[in-house]
């Protein structure tokens, strides 16, 4: 019998959420993806001592001092996360750059390729890492031209069509559009509840799917922050689908056929008009879409505040 899950893997690649390196064991997804608040969690977990113990040795040496560079540990611990994280999958890991240098695209350039040559220090190929960027305007242009360099990025948190189309634009190998999030947003605006049919969300990443078909455009969509199994299953057919281990357990736990809702052929006779995505053209978009503007903002916040809280805990065992 067939799970909901390998259903699923059928018309989309399946990506694991989370750093944990036991449940990527357990799940063997195809990519898996790491952002500050789940190497935050993962850090505080007995079984990943040694790559934290390793991360604070290795600052500690580079400085000579107790505490060491901070940001440098961070980088560190992130990279050991990744490298174990390329052993169990046979795809791509996500490296996240520091929330803080959303609005700055010379520091973001220059933080992914440290990132990069830390990966090829510990013998991990700069083809088996996506670089995660917020998308901002800045984080557009940083793509830009780290992709020119050969680093693939993944540009995320997208809650926008003119985010989607202007990372696009820029040859990003691979966008996140956060489902949930959107819908988190327009349930508390609204008050409602919605069918996976009318799930804003759902829909977003629907149009945003069928105008990177129509319109030629090779990234990657991948769509990411599910709030249940019923928004995955309602993007079937989507390039990735990446899942929390609650939302992977629970599809591998139920049979059944997942019928694909999203197909690459049908998405290409749709006559789609290009999108604007001038930078002045992109900040007003951004500008009239409350929830996107909201939740662009928020995100940032919450990513840096993990951050912060991570620092504070490697800086607590220097």
């Amino acid at each position: 019998m067939t799970t909901r899950l390998q259903s699923l893997a059928q018309s989309s690649t399946i990506v694991a959420d989370t750093g944990e390196i036991g449940l990527i064991e357990k799940f063997r997804p195809r990519d898996c993806t790491t952002n500050p608040s789940l190497l935050l969690k993962a850090a505080q977990l007995e079984d990943y001592q040694a790559l934290v113990a390793d991360a604070v040795a290795w600052g500690r040496g580079r400085t000579g001092s107790r505490d060491g560079d901070i940001d440098a540990v961070l980088d560190r611990l992130a990279v050991n996360f990744g490298r174990e994280l390329t052993r169990l999958v046979p795809g791509h890991v996500s490296t996240e750059v520091d929330a803080a240098l959303s609005f700055d695209a010379g520091a973001t350039i220059e933080k992914a390729h440290r990132l990069i040559d830390m990966y090829a220090e510990q013998g991990v190929t700069a083809d088996r890492i996506l670089i995660k960027v917020a998308s901002t305007w800045e984080g557009v242009q940083a793509a830009r031209e780290l992709q020119r360099s050969g680093i693939n990025c993944n540009m995320t948190l997208i809650f926008s069509k003119a985010q989607a189309v202007a990372c696009a634009e820029a040859g990003a190998y691979l966008i996140s559009p956060f489902v949930g999030r959107i819908t988190d947003w327009y349930k508390a605006s609204t008050g409602k509840d919605y069918t996976p049919e009318e799930d804003p969300g759902v829909r977003s990443v629907q149009e945003i799917y069928t105008y990177f078909k129509a319109r030629g455009h090779e990234t990657v969509v991948m769509a990411a922050s599910f709030r249940t199994a019923a928004q995955v299953e309602a993007l079937a057919g989507c390039d990735r689908l990446t899942i929390s281990p609650q939302l992977l357990e629970e599809l591998s736990s139920r049979d059944g056929e997942v019928r694909r809702r999203l197909d690459p052929e049908q998405a290409r006779q749709q006559d789609v008009r290009p999108m604007d995505v001038s930078e002045r053209a992109f900040r007003w978009a951004l500008n009239e879409d409350a929830m996107a503007t909201e939740k662009l903002a928020e995100g940032i916040r919450r990513f840096h505040a993990d951050a912060v809280k991570l620092r504070q805990y490697l800086a607590a065992l220097a």
